[in-house]
């Protein structure tokens, strides 16, 4: 999840780590003096190595490691200073051994920020870690890959695109990676081998890129009466907050009897929106989620405005995709109002990412805390179990979860 609030302690962790990837990237003792080593002609560049007084590191093994690529390696015009800079970093950064921890050079950085404005060329997907392995969170509604029957917890263990000369196994590559590949310029093609639980054979499937542009927030009507708004939140985005203000105000100016929150396959996004929503439901200063670091400290994170839907029953649907923030708004819903949850087990993703924008454009993304449940659950890896488990089974026509949640109205 990439909840973009400042972590004052988790910053100066940050920091910290910054002055390392500054050795990495070299110049940040440029101009002072010390040992400076030509790299080749070919590359034209001398950086630092000079290791900052403060850190207690051997670089050598580092710079042993450069001078041999730079000396002879045979094809000097594929080595460029700032990609085996960037390289160098990823694997720092990697060896946290965390999936959502990552280092984003511009390009990737681009793709993430694109991603969360809400319009980019692409397939329609989120995709996220599990088992160790990386997997479909959910297609977005109307997307390519929704079209091509891409389902929440297919397994993604091939990209292939001709046009690129590309064609990879997914092991070992972060998210961030994954989502570069996968992404591409609209009418152009991508190849995704799948593996589903319960399906014998991979499943391969070739899909068309296109301009994906959804709408966060959507209302619909159901019940006997057209009186039940079903609210569907696809993600927490820069725009969720302003199309969710113009949906409450259709509510409030109907004869609504109930709303229906449908967080299926809404992969998560913005921690913040996620508090914006729920603080329409609770009273105001009601915690909705709970920020633990690595130290144990915990800071509450409570409703901030005057809850304007607290007055009606109120039912979610979830699901494997629904992940992140989307588990964050049903956590409290359910902790603070016993507002029930419909459908199948949520995802589990209980961690807090941190997005820092960097020099030239690159950036990095950091777990910086685990969140928990008003109650103080912790559901990473483990998801939030409905009230009333019901799954939606061969895709068929007739929305079984929805049908529940109505009927609960009644």
């Amino acid at each position: 999840m990439s909840g973009r609030i400042n972590f004052l302690k988790a910053r100066k962790i940050i920091l910290s780590a910054l002055i390392l990837i500054g050795v990495f990237a070299g110049g940040y003792y440029l101009g002072v003096e010390g040992y400076k080593a030509e790299i080749t002609k070919a590359l034209e560049v001398t950086f630092s190595r000079q290791v900052p007084a403060d850190k207690n590191v051997d670089m050598g093994l580092f710079w042993e490691t450069w001078d041999i690529m730079t000396q002879k390696y045979y094809d000097k015009s594929k080595l460029v200073p700032s990609q085996m800079v960037y390289g160098a970093i990823q694997g720092m950064v990697a060896s946290a051994g965390d999936p959502y921890t990552t280092f984003l050079p511009p390009v990737q950085n681009k793709i993430v920020n694109d991603n969360l404005s809400g319009s980019f060329s692409g397939v329609g997907i989120e995709i996220g870690y599990k088992d160790g392995r990386l997997v479909v969170i959910a297609p977005l509604p109307g997307t390519p890959a929704e079209r091509s029957g891409i389902k929440p917890g297919d397994y993604i263990v091939r990209i292939a695109d001709k046009a690129k000369n590309l064609s990879i196994d997914s092991s070992g590559i972060s998210t961030s990676e994954a989502v570069t590949y996968i992404r591409g310029t609209a009418g152009t093609k991508v190849t995704l081998t799948l593996v589903r639980e319960g399906v014998k054979d991979p499943i391969v499937v070739e899909i068309s890129r296109e301009k994906i542009d959804v709408p966060s927030v959507t209302l619909t009507w159901a019940g006997d009466g057209n009186n039940i708004a079903v609210v569907k939140v696809s993600e927490f985005g820069a725009e969720t907050k302003s199309e969710w203000n113009k949906v409450v105000s259709e509510i409030l100016g109907g004869d609504t009897k109930g709303i229906i929150i449908d967080l299926r396959n809404n992969p998560g996004g913005y921690m913040q929106a996620a508090i914006d929503l729920a603080s329409d439901f609770l009273p105001m200063g009601t915690t909705v989620v709970i920020q633990q670091s690595g130290n144990g400290s915990k800071q509450e994170y409570k409703s901030g405005s005057l809850p304007r839907l607290e007055k009606y029953k109120a039912v979610v649907l979830i699901n494997g995709g629904s992940a992140s923030a989307s588990e964050i708004l049903s956590g409290a819903l359910r902790d603070n109002k016993e507002i029930k949850l419909v459908g199948d087990k949520s995802f589990g993703k209980g961690t807090i990412q941190e997005p820092i924008d960097m020099a030239g454009g690159s950036g990095i993304h950091v777990t910086t805390a685990k969140w928990l449940t008003p109650k103080g659950t912790w559901i990473h890896e483990k998801g939030l179990t409905p009230d009333i488990e019901i799954s939606n089974l061969n895709g068929g026509a007739e929305d079984v979860q929805l049908n529940a949640a109505i009927k609960l109205f009644q």
